[in-house]
């Protein structure tokens, strides 16, 4: 039996596509590796990852050690797919030409059919997981039509493309025959779905429809835009027991000077009165975002102004990252890179001290409360799990001891008895 290894690099979105190459490969009589440690692979995909400067070093060294491995006869054939080919296809072409095959990020399908074999329409959905059987992530779009300064993404994926409700309701339906409980729903901007394809936004439609299906025990939505929130996805997180009550909505910044200068569409009361609006129509709901330090323009009064703005709106969850200037994007077209890097990085680690601060204070909190609690896996002495709150890899985790054996997978009441930074520490009920 042929052996392919499939090493995925980027966001979960890239993992999507991954695992839907999977499916075709195991289809076609492959026996499929995920980033296994070298095995002696007669195909290696690699799924590479354009977004920003340390991701497309990544990706282009995950080639280069490929190609050092099929010089070594360890390795017969290298494709490479994802966003760092889709933009970069021409320069890698000449200078990695060791590579048998460059796809973007829509002709992967080639893949299987430049190795003799046919693509399987009838399974075009079907996909080999990559995560715990329990979870899988299920992407509702493509693309994105914000156009933000900074960001690279539109240049790779191109305008916002819905895929059909029925098509992502049947996609799901599989997934939890297959024993899949929660499903983390995502696109590059869950906030446009449906426009393009009904004319009006659709999200809360879909979001209610897989909250019918029989076995989904948990949905959380990732990655919302502030600036034409759908407000109707509020009542239906409030309503559906089985829709979290948990929202990733990348946010950047607040002063309406970087706001402007971002081009977010929005201005900081309109994101003041929107969060606002989130906590009083859903109680108790996590909010998750991720913000941006050293932007071009960025002055020490915004700077102050976001400082207080995380203070004052304690995000319960809150990522931070140093501005990268990217190549062809409004950014580079337009401004001047004029924050130094030090600086960036100086007010990102600040900004996430008072988040971990934040954090603390909040999960010792919760100490003393029970908490519905998904298994992942176990390590160590611990086992290891997550509230509603709490998503895959990014969140924190709920470490559990436990004199029986508990299930991955599983729901378990848990006492929370500890907490640090990130993570609390139960026993079980």
């Amino acid at each position: 039996m042929k052996r392919v290894n499939f090493i995925s690099l980027g966001c979960s979105k890239n993992l999507v596509d991954t695992e839907l190459l999977m499916k075709q490969f195991e289809l076609a009589g492959y026996k499929v590796y995920a980033d296994s440690d070298n095995p002696k692979a007669d195909v290696v995909v690699i799924n590479t990852c354009g977004f920003i400067g340390d991701a497309k070093e990544e990706s282009v060294n995950t080639i280069l050690e490929q190609v050092a491995l099929k010089e070594q006869g360890v390795v017969k054939k290298i494709f490479v797919m994802g966003c760092l080919s889709q933009r970069y296809k021409d320069e890698l072409l000449v200078e990695v030409p060791e590579v048998d095959g460059y796809y973007g990020k829509f002709d992967w399908t080639g893949i299987i059919e430049a190795l003799n074999h046919t693509y399987n329409v009838e399974c075009r959905n079907s996909r080999m997981l990559t995560t715990p059987s329990h979870y899988a992530y299920v992407k509702i779009s493509e693309g994105c039509n914000r156009k933000c300064s900074y960001c690279a993404i539109p240049m790779m994926t191109g305008e916002h493309k819905s895929r059909p409700m029925e098509e992502i309701v049947e996609e799901c339906k599989e997934l939890a025959a297959n024993g899949v409980k929660e499903l983390l729903v995502m696109a590059q901007d869950l906030t446009y779905y449906g426009i393009d394809l009904y004319g009006k936004n659709r999200l809360a439609d879909l979001i209610n429809a897989l909250a019918d299906i029989q076995g989904i025990e948990w949905i959380k939505l990732h990655y919302a835009y502030p600036a034409g929130f759908p407000m109707e996805i509020l009542k239906v997180m409030r309503d559906r027991s089985n829709v979290c009550k948990y929202l990733d909505i990348a946010l950047q910044h607040c002063s309406d000077n970087m706001l402007a200068k971002m081009r977010r569409g929005v201005t900081k009361a309109g994101l003041e009165e929107l969060l606002t609006k989130i906590r009083q129509e859903v109680p108790g709901i996590a909010i998750r975002t991720t913000l941006m330090t050293g932007h071009p323009g960025e002055t020490t009064q915004d700077y102050l102004e976001l400082k207080a703005f995380v203070k004052s709106q304690k995000f319960e969850r809150l990522g931070v990252f140093p501005y990268s200037h990217e190549e062809g994007t409004y950014c580079d077209k337009y401004y001047t890179d004029d924050v130094p890097t030090v600086t960036k990085k100086r007010r990102a680690a600040t900004i996430m001290d008072i988040q971990r601060k934040l954090s603390l204070t909040r999960n010792e909190g919760l100490i003393g409360q029970t908490f519905k609690v998904i298994i992942d896996k176990k390590e160590g002495e611990y086992w290891v799990g997550r509230t509603e709150y709490d998503s895959p890899e990014v969140d924190p985790e709920v470490l559990i001891k436990s004199r029986k054996r508990l299930e991955i997978g599983g729901f378990y009441e848990v006492l929370i008895t500890g907490a640090d930074e990130y993570d609390l520490y139960g026993e079980m009920r």
